[in-house]
């Protein structure tokens, strides 16, 4: 197991898992506060790095794409002290980050990881229910309705017709979006059958954001919604349709496969063992990770 312990937070690696747990410093971003603990899968990593800097560096995952419904909402737009996958390490700690870093990059190389992109998400997403304020409204959501409520400063029309509610059911996609310069942002929800191109400002479905410090608590909102709306890069199933969050099932042909290709793993590892490539301890690590998987 490999730890890093820092004011920024606290990351723990068991060989099958990252464990992410912010720090308690007050310069901790509300976000990362209010997002938590996050329990990332060996499965779900494309890369991590570690970079030095004169006073502190950093400590950096890369996700397969399509592996995190907060990536995929956010588009990658969380800016960096809002960032979960980052550690500010400081510098009388970059050894112990070069040791956790070539401990992650091992397990990868052992487990034969893939960086490519996933066709579901690997990681569960914001826990609901949940609610956040910011801009022009309240997004709410229990896991089956998003419920957008107005404050004072939203446009005339767009309150006028009162509280919006939008079934899960009703959603083809979620948006986040920061405030860039004089550009506005906004959490955005795309209603099936309705498109629109109307500004955020006017947009029944959407929460104008103005660049204030509670806006990325929108994007738990928009996390939420996502992990539970059909993966864009899924492939056609003939799953109940009402019952869109519901994974597809492995067919016993796909598991046989899982199955043969866990112990072509065993063997390949035991002739690693055999030619001295891995040492006992390494091997009874990454034998043990395989059989866990069996």
């Amino acid at each position: 197991m490999a730890e890093i312990l820092q004011k920024d937070g606290t990351w723990v690696f068991d060989g099958d898992a990252l464990r992410l747990t912010p720090g308690r410093d007050k310069n901790i971003s509300l976000f990362r506060k209010a997002l938590g603990e996050l329990v990332v899968p060996l499965g779900a990593l494309a890369g991590i790095s570690f970079e030095q800097g004169k006073k502190s560096g950093r400590v950096r995952l890369r996700l397969r794409d399509g592996a995190d419904p907060l990536l995929h909402a956010t588009g990658g737009r969380l800016t960096e002290p809002n960032d979960p996958y980052q550690l500010i390490v400081e510098s009388d700690r970059y050894g112990v980050a070069e040791y956790f870093v070539d401990e992650v990059r091992g397990a990868l190389l052992l487990d034969r990881v893939p960086a490519g992109p996933v066709d579901t998400y690997l990681l569960p997403g914001p826990s609901v229910p949940l609610s956040a304020s910011a801009g022009d409204g309240t997004a709410s959501f229990d896991g089956e309705q998003v419920r957008l409520e107005w404050n004072w400063k939203t446009e005339d029309a767009k309150s006028a017709a009162g509280a919006r509610v939008l079934a899960l059911t009703d959603i083809a996609a979620v948006e986040w979006h920061p405030a860039a310069g004089l550009e506005n942002g906004h959490l955005r929800f795309t209603v099936r059958h309705a498109p629109t191109k109307a500004p955020p400002k006017y947009d029944p479905n959407a929460v104008e954001l103005w660049g204030f410090r509670k806006d990325p608590l929108m994007a738990l909102v928009a996390a939420a919604v996502q992990a539970r709306l059909t993966h864009p890069a899924a492939a056609p199933t003939d799953a109940d349709p009402s019952r869109p969050d519901v994974p597809r099932q492995l067919t016993a042909a796909t598991a046989e496969d899982g199955h043969d290709a866990l112990l072509r793993r065993l063997r390949e590892l035991g002739e690693l063992h055999r030619t001295g490539v891995l040492t006992d301890e390494e091997f009874t690590m990454a034998k043990q990770a395989v059989l866990k998987r069996m």
